[in-house]
């Protein structure tokens, strides 16, 4: 299998998933053409295939020789973001034809590539020393429709899954290039709601009223001071709040305050953990000292950090410049963002990539979540060689890989989302 030129070779059948899949965005939880379209694409190809209620689709390549298994996962869902037409210089190749909604993530790119993937192993599956699981995922902007996705694979299926890899493109890397690095790449996340309830009163008469926006202000300010107090200078944190409602009239004090927010994370057991508990032992002491008192209205374990296992980013990495060249591979900066491919590296040693789509030739590199936002359709090349080169070698690997999976069940490893 000449890998790069047969993911070159499938450049056009990639560009009509992907375009099909643009025009025709469904979100979270509303991805039913999107499923058709896939369905319709494996038994095109005749691979066998499941779909998992309110998960995804399941598909198995068995090879021509027996060996390990790799699990190759994308994504598919949209975004509720009326897209432009026009990306950061000119007009987009495709636009949405759903109104408000719009692959502003890169998602479709995802599913495109995955399925080239899944022709080309295909048709050299006598080559392959060793299985291909392949893993369509619904729902990952919106976090839940994994903990039904791999419990499947899991339990009901009965998968063995050695490794897993999957890509994400990536608005500031240049296309015809991969990112691979070891260690967290993508940030863990906390998500959280709180209500405070005090005591309303009069305007004219504040001591007379125990404040939740007193509460909530000392609350705050604290938290200012928990980043420089109890995380270590090496380690990113950021926090936010987003969610600040409170009051009815200008000269009522309130007896009732909901605030919500989110801390991210390279280090969630080393940084984030102590960060929340410091965070949380805050919220009583000053519900303490106001006379308040308050309720967790949503908080659940964080999602983990995506943390490409060390092994694993290396057979990627030396994949690229095997398969494409050494040019292709480069470094950038892990993203603060959060993904569910953090299941799978908790669970699996594996990699998520980086795959490179700015030029400024097609005029695309606006973030992600923005209505400008394009995909380089070229970078899906590279991605696709990526996996394949990734399936390859790992599949002829004969050395150990160094592995601590998580301690706990896979049902609370799925269940966490912000």
């Amino acid at each position: 299998m000449e890998i790069f030129e047969e993911a070159k070779k499938n450049f056009d059948y990639m560009v009509r998933i992907r375009r099909q899949m643009h025009e025709h965005p469904e979100v979270t939880g509303q991805e039913c053409e999107t499923l058709k379209m896939i369905h319709k694409e494996l038994d095109a190809l005749g691979i066998e295939h499941v779909e998992v209620e309110d998960g995804g689709i399941i598909g198995q390549i068995h090879g021509g020789k027996p060996g390990k298994t790799v699990l190759l996962r994308a994504d598919m869902d949209a975004l509720p973001i009326e897209e432009n037409p026009r990306n950061l210089t000119k007009e987009k190749v495709c636009v949405s034809k759903n109104k408000g909604v719009s692959h502003a993530c890169g998602h479709d790119a995802h599913t495109a590539m995955l399925l080239a993937e899944a022709k080309i192993l295909n048709e050299h599956r006598d080559e392959l020393n060793g299985n291909v699981v392949l893993c369509f995922e619904r729902g990952e902007e919106g976090g839940g429709q994994i903990k039904n996705l791999l419990p499947y694979a899991v339990n009901v299926m009965g998968l063995k899954i050695d490794t897993c890899m999957a890509t994400h493109v990536k608005w500031d890397v240049p296309v015809g290039t991969i990112s691979a690095e070891p260690g967290a790449v993508f940030s863990g996340a906390y998500g959280f709601i709180i209500k405070l309830h005090g005591l309303a009163g009069h305007g004219s008469r504040p001591d007379l009223a125990h404040s939740v926006l007193d509460c909530f202000v000392n609350i705050y300010n604290h938290m200012n001071t928990l980043r420089m107090k109890y995380v270590s200078p090496t380690d990113v944190l950021t926090f936010s709040v987003g969610i600040v409602n409170c009051g009815t009239a200008r000269n009522i004090v309130p007896d009732e305050l909901t605030f919500g927010g989110s801390v991210r994370t390279f280090n969630v057991a080393g940084a984030g953990t102590p960060f929340m508990e410091h965070f949380m032992e805050i919220v009583k002491k000053e519900c303490e000292l106001c006379q308040c008192t308050y309720e967790i209205v949503y908080m659940r374990d964080p999602l983990f950090e995506c943390y490409n296992n060390p092994t694993c980013s290396k057979i990627a990495r030396d994949a690229v410049k095997k398969y494409i060249g050494e040019d292709a591979v480069t470094t950038t900066a892990p993203w603060m963002a959060s993904e569910s491919m953090q299941a799978y590296l908790k669970y699996w040693p594996g990699v998520i990539t980086f795959t490179g789509i700015q030029s400024e030739e097609t005029g695309s590199g606006a973030n992600h979540h923005t209505p400008e936002f394009d995909v380089d359709e070229r970078g899906m090349i590279y991605g696709t060689a990526a996996a394949l080169g990734y399936v390859k070698d790992f599949l002829d690997y004969e050395g150990e890989i160094p592995f601590t999976p998580f301690d706990g069940t896979l049902e609370n490893l799925v269940n966490r989302n912000l």
